[in-house]
């Protein structure tokens, strides 16, 4: 009777175990992560963001329109947040991603206005936090090339066979959204001079 027991756990683990549920479990775990990743590269640029107000302040202060659009784009993105439980729903999604979108348009302008002042462009404090400022926006585009491989994987091993029949019987995990480009990303942006 005990060897018969032993048998049917052993089986059981072993179907456990190839049925894909820890491999789910741990490719969810892996988006939690990966989005948490994204939301402090997004933390580390709004940190950064006063700072770059301050120095350019000082230099452009009549440019008031240009600061407050920073200013305001920068609250509104603190305001924003996406927990992992919304990383399914587009809607959210695509809320933040207008939100981050304003803010780099605004710095973008912001970034402008120091063009025009070249002692401001050779201020070393405004050098380093344009430099940090760039390196964040592409430590950004990884973190976000990150998550989007993490729910490319996950929502594969909740879609493919025998992956599906365990989510679909046991967990009922929904596919989690990733970022996409902005609307007009695809036209380059033009410069003038």
């Amino acid at each position: 009777m005990h060897i018969r027991l032993v048998l049917i756990l052993f089986s059981c683990l072993l179907l456990l175990n190839s049925c894909g549920y820890n491999q789910i479990q741990k490719n969810e775990e892996a988006v939690f992560a990966a989005w948490a990743d994204v939301e402090a590269t997004y933390q580390r640029r709004a940190d950064l963001i006063p700072n770059l107000v301050e120095t350019i302040k000082a230099y452009a202060a009549h440019e008031k329109d240009t600061l407050l659009g920073v200013t305001n784009a920068r609250a509104k993105v603190g305001q924003m947040n996406i927990s992992t439980d919304k990383l399914g729903d587009v809607a959210a999604m695509q809320q933040f991603q207008q939100a981050q979108g304003e803010l780099s348009g605004a710095l973008s302008r912001l970034l402008v206005v120091a063009e025009r002042y070249p002692d401001l462009k050779a201020s070393a404090n405004f050098r380093d936090l344009q430099h940090q400022l760039e390196g964040t926006e592409n430590r950004i585009n990884v973190a976000r090339q990150r998550y989007n491989q993490a729910v490319q994987n996950f929502n594969s091993s909740i879609r493919t066979f025998p992956n599906n029949l365990t989510n679909s019987f046991l967990l009922h995990l929904e596919r989690k959204e990733p970022f996409k480009a902005e609307a007009g990303a695809a036209t380059a942006p033009k410069v003038q001079f």
